[in-house]
């Protein structure tokens, strides 16, 4: 699907405030709200646009303490299996194959160090896992939305 300069502005409208209204996107990028509503169902029929949510402030509802864990896993270990794995531990907020010593990367978020403490507990349980290395999050320096248009090198 090719995606043109308006279609960008659209998606970073909806980045930046996913409520506005088809008419005030329009306004934004000289588009009727109609025209806004075809190129918006026609990013989310092409799965662009995967879906609409709120994000919410972690601490705001108890969830205050983060922490990066790097999984190191059986040979013949998939990443399918890490996935679906993952997904069953309600503090797993992403997971990750990398390159490196590492198989994958799991980053936690929980109520305080105890709980951090027995999600990476149950975590380490799984039958793949060999080992893990924490890295506990101090402080959050940079929390953007993922970019929406690449900036022109020249400009």
């Amino acid at each position: 699907m090719q995606i043109d300069a308006v279609d960008q502005r659209i998606i970073a409208s909806l980045v930046a405030d996913a409520r506005s209204s088809y008419a005030d996107i329009g306004a934004r990028v000289s588009l009727s709200a109609p025209a806004v509503k075809r190129r918006v169902d026609r990013l989310r029929a092409a799965g662009v646009i995967r879906g609409f949510t709120a994000v919410v402030d972690p601490s705001a509802v108890g969830w205050t303490t983060e922490a990066f864990i790097e999984l190191f896993c059986t040979g013949r270990t998939t990443p399918a299996q890490i996935a679906a794995a993952t997904r069953q531990h309600p503090e797993v907020v992403g997971a990750y194959t990398v390159s490196g010593e590492a198989d994958a990367l799991v980053h936690l978020r929980a109520a305080d160090i105890a709980h951090l403490e027995q999600a990476l507990e149950r975590l380490r349980a799984e039958s793949f896992v060999t080992a893990t290395k924490s890295m506990i999050v101090l402080s959050r320096l940079v929390d953007a939305p993922a970019p929406v248009a690449v900036p022109d090198p020249l400009a």
